[in-house]
């Protein structure tokens, strides 16, 4: 057997197993949150290692009373981007109070 359609074919089989992409992984389930004017939010299976800023917090009014309701460790930054010093490490069920203010989250 030539050995150039060999080595063609298992070129082949390579390109195609490194350009599937891995299916990205998500909490599973709620994070709730009272955005700065008290109304009600959710984030519904946020994706792992994503920084998400809170839509509706603002450089004045950062969001409150985070409920991590997923299956992932949620970390809340007080600054965007998740950003600074000051942040709260929420494991999966577990609540943070009306003090607990955030304007962006990182699930791990």
């Amino acid at each position: 057997m030539p050995l150039r359609p060999v080595l063609a074919a298992a070129a082949g089989a390579l390109l195609i197993t490194v350009s599937v992409p891995n299916s990205a992984s998500a909490a599973t389930g709620e994070f709730q949150y009272r955005g700065p004017l008290l109304g009600s939010h959710t984030l519904i299976d946020p994706p792992d290692e994503e920084c998400i800023n809170i839509g509706e917090a603002t450089n004045l009014l950062p969001a409150q009373s985070p409920r991590n309701l997923t299956t992932s460790t949620a970390t809340v930054f007080l600054d965007f981007d998740c950003d600074g010093d000051t942040f709260t490490v929420l494991n999966p069920g577990q609540t943070g109070g009306l003090l607990v203010k955030f304007r962006s989250v990182v699930f791990s």
